[in-house]
């Protein structure tokens, strides 16, 4: 039975998409490595609970089917603000977050960022170097 629940996880993974521009935050990404880790013995991998697998199983597929969107469809594909999935998709890319970061910085923050000394041994220098020329 472990090797039916192996293989349908498999075939679930294969079919999932994913999302390049959510680079480390990737639903699609992060189901391929707990299952990775679930079934670390592939087909022979004991499983502990059965039943909660099969629960998790399904729930996913449900997921991936767009079960709920055909279940409860809406009127118009529009949200509060307007925007299309398309300009979602955009505004939450890894590439734009961090863009968003980074303007978000103060400048306090971004002038300690570029000038602090990068590994352990230039911060130590630079302690010694403040030890060696006290301030007057």
């Amino acid at each position: 039975m472990a090797a039916s629940r192996y293989r349908r996880f498999l075939k679930l993974c294969e079919e999932w998409p994913v999302d390049e521009t959510k680079r480390g935050r990737d639903l699609g990404s992060y189901l391929r490595q707990r299952v990775a880790q679930a079934f670390r013995e592939g087909e022979n991998t004991q499983i502990a609970e059965p039943e909660a697998c099969d629960q998790m199983y399904e729930s996913l597929a449900r997921l991936h089917s767009n079960y709920y969107k055909h279940k409860y469809p809406r009127p118009r594909d529009t949200s509060f603000s307007g925007l299309s999935v398309e300009e979602y998709k955009l505004i939450l890319s890894t590439d734009t977050l961090e863009e968003f970061k980074e303007t978000n910085k103060g400048m306090w923050k971004k002038l300690q960022e570029k000038f602090a000394p990068r590994n352990p041994e230039e911060k130590q220098k630079a302690w010694a170097r403040s030890l060696s020329h006290p301030r007057t």
